[in-house]
This record gives structure tokens, C-alpha cells and sequence, in this order.
């Protein structure tokens, strides 16, 4: 690959690194035909990343004949468990926290409450959450390559800085860089649906699509949108706001300040509220207590509720639609805790969008497990190894 030495090693190492990510262990003969790169550079690339024990050595494969030199090749893949990262998805009363390997595999997991919103209440908790982490998986002193946070709001990922979020009261908050004063660790954020995303696109169901968007019904509604394998997100960072576009004019009050917007009329809490407000639902009741009461209802098939679910899912499959007509997709990855819901609500989302749609009609893949948010966020962390084109917050250098 052309470019200065430096340009061209590191284009090298993240063209070895996705290769291995994509078809599992390879021999350096297999690295350097499919690659087209000289044997000479790959010897080069894989003994320097074997020497960051980024890659390992396999081992013999079973019946694969011998070489010229009557040596069989040894195959060589990414060496995932020797690497951790961390993901905290940053909630308004509590953080998700999970430690994972390269893969993004967790490793143990658990909520932290916190008392409020403020910067310094999140720091604190996750400083303290990172060694209770590493004690728990049975990795204490070992060090982690990287922090991954992910926030409600808008993020310009590179520069490392929360625009606004109206769900904490942040503005230009550059929150990587109080958080590594602490930690003394790379930190990366970016927001829920984008790191999902990069979680998806690395190892989840995007992993062999280069044109997808992935959908995420929680308690906001996002869309990221991955183009030729990269996500796009935009001249200032906050491209797929799919949940503020306006479904409704002068419609229910956002928290954005807007009416109207999507997710103010079919995200989780707003289903859950129409529902409560119709079925009678008793005042008082803890906002989980009513979650689950409303989930029991979707699930005995109770009409009021089905018909909330089934109206969520119309507005939002009209509106992705536009996403569809727009972009060309292959695929859209639905994710976020109104997967719970099923085929309750992605069976309209699907009749909603093929209303409007013109002429591609993209399957919808759910792709949602406990967890799923704090394993994108530590995607944030690992990302920048498969990544030539990511730059690294300022707050990091």
C-alpha cells in the first residue's frame, strides 16, 4: 500500500486484523495471498502485533500437508482474551457497567446506581466501578487498553465532547477528558445508538454487511447509519436522530423541548405512559413495577396495550421508511429494550414501513441481549484497532 512507511504499516496491521475478524485463523501464506500482501510485510506486521500480543499462534492444524519446507503453516488469530476494555452506559439513575475481552465478550457485569446527573457523581462512580470489575472477573491489577462510554445525547465522537444532553443537563461537556484525569486510561464516548452500532459492525449481526442501519427502540429511538462499512455521523456529529424527527404536529411535549418528535409518542416510556393513563394504573408505582406490568400485559395478548405497541410500531416503521428510501440498505439491525416486545411491535414496524416504502424492502434482524448497551460502549474502546480512518479524541493524545 502506498504512503510513508508509517501510513503503510499501519494500513497493514488493520487490513491482518479485520481479515482474521472476519474468517477466524489464517496462516501467514493465507494472510499474504488473500491480502496481496508481499510475504515479506506480513512477517513483519504479524511478528510486531504477536510482540503487542494482539495476535497468537494457534497452534498445528490437523491434516494440513506440509509445506516446501516440510514445516506445516501455523495459523494465526486475534488473541481476544488477552485484552480488556470497559463499557459504561451512563443512565439517569444508574450506569451499566461491563468488562469484556478484544471481542467484546463480556466478562461479569453489574448496574451501579447513582444519586444524580452530575459529571462528578458519574466519575466517581466508574472509577470505583473499574478495579470492583476487574475483581470480579478474576483480572485484578491487570491493566484494560481502554474506556468506552456511552451517553444519551449529542456526541462529537472525535473531538471527545458532549454537545447536550437533555436527559443529564449537559452542553459541551468534554467529558473523556475529566474522566482519563481520573483513570488515567483512553477514554472514548459517543452516543447509546452509535455504540451500538460500532458493537454490531464489529462482531454482532452487521459484522458482513458494509450498508445497514441499525435501529434502537429504548428509552429514546435512534438510527445509525452504516455506509460502506464506516458509520456516518455526520458534519456535526449527530446524524440519525430518527427519534426527533416530528411525527406529529404540536404533538406530546419531547425532552428535547420540541412536541412531537417520535420518540415522545412511541419510545418505551411513552407507550408505558399511554398505557398506564388508559388501563387505570395505580399512582406511585415504581417506574420498573410499571414496565413490567406493561410488558405482562403486551405478552397476555391485553388489546389496550397491544394497540399502544402496534401504533409505537406503525409511527416508527413510517418514519424508517424515509431512512430506507434514502439510504439503500441492505439490512436493518433492530436493537434496545422494546425488543422485549417481540414481534408486538416489530410485526407493524415492518407493515408501517412497507407503506412507504419505494423499492428496496431491507429484512429487520433483532439483535438485542441483556447487556448490549455497555458491550457497544466498550466496542468504543476496541474499535480504533480495526479502525485506520478513527481518530482518537484530542482529550487522549
Amino acid at each position: 500500500m502506498r504512503g510513508n512507511p508509517s501510513t503503510s504499516r499501519a494500513l497493514n496491521r488493520r487490513l491482518i486484523l479485520n481479515l482474521l475478524r472476519h474468517r477466524g485463523a489464517l496462516s501467514r501464506a493465507e494472510i499474504a495471498t488473500i491480502t496481496g500482501l508481499s510475504p515479506a510485510a506480513v512477517t513483519m506486521v504479524v511478528t510486531e502485533l504477536m510482540g503487542e500480543t494482539l495476535l497468537i499462534e494457534c497452534g498445528v492444524q490437523p491434516g494440513v500437508q506440509t509445506g516446501a519446507t516440510g514445516r506445516r503453516p501455523v495459523p494465526i488469530d486475534i488473541n481476544y482474551a488477552a485484552h480488556l476494555a470497559v463499557g459504561f452506559k451512563l443512565r439517569h439513575d444508574s450506569i451499566d457497567c461491563v468488562l469484556t475481552d478484544l471481542a467484546t465478550t463480556p466478562l461479569t457485569s453489574f448496574s451501579m446506581p447513582v444519586v444524580d446527573t452530575q459529571p462528578e457523581t458519574m466519575v466517581d462512580a466508574i472509577d470505583k466501578a473499574i478495579p470492583a470489575l476487574l475483581k470480579a472477573a478474576g483480572r485484578k491489577g491487570e491493566p484494560i487498553m481502554g474506556v468506552g462510554v456511552s451517553i444519551p445525547g449529542e456526541i462529537d465522537a472525535i473531538k471527545g465532547i458532549c454537545l447536550q444532553s437533555p436527559r443529564f443537563g449537559w452542553t459541551n461537556l468534554p467529558f473523556p477528558e475529566i474522566l482519563r484525569a481520573r483513570i488515567h486510561v483512553p477514554v472514548w464516548i459517543d452516543d447509546d445508538i452509535a455504540a451500538f452500532t460500532v458493537a454490531q459492525r464489529l462482531f454482532g449481526a452487521g459484522r458482513q454487511h458494509r450498508d445497514f442501519i441499525a435501529l434502537a427502540v429504548g428509552t429514546g429511538i435512534g438510527a445509525s447509519l452504516v455506509i460502506g462499512g464506516e458509520i456516518y455521523h455526520g458534519s456535526h456529529g449527530v446524524a440519525g436522530k430518527l427519534g426527533h424527527v416530528v411525527t406529529e404536529k404540536n404533538g406530546r411535549l419531547c425532552e428535547c423541548g420540541r412536541r412531537g418528535c417520535l420518540q415522545a409518542h412511541a419510545a418505551e416510556p411513552a407507550m408505558i405512559e399511554q398505557w398506564a393513563a388508559k388501563a387505570g394504573a395505580p399512582t406511585g408505582i415504581r417506574p420498573s413495577d410499571l414496565r413490567d406490568a406493561f410488558l405482562a400485559a403486551v405478552e397476555a395478548g391485553d388489546a389496550v396495550a397491544l394497540g399502544i405497541v402496534e401504533e409505537a410500531g406503525l409511527r416508527i416503521g413510517r418514519h424508517l421508511a424515509d431512512f430506507v428510501n434514502l439510504f439503500d440498505p441492505e439490512v436493518i439491525i433492530a436493537g434496545g429494550e422494546s425488543m422485549h416486545y417481540a414481534e408486538a411491535l416489530l410485526a407493524p414496524i415492518r407493515r408501517g414501513m412497507s407503506d412507504y416504502l419505494f423499492f428496496t424492502r431491507p429484512d429487520i434482524l433483532p439483535d438485542w441481549i441483556a447487556g448490549s448497551w455497555a458491550r457497544g460502549a466498550a466496542a468504543l474502546a476496541t474499535q480504533h484497532l480495526f479502525n485506520f480512518e478513527r481518530t482518537e479524541p484530542s482529550s487522549n493524545k
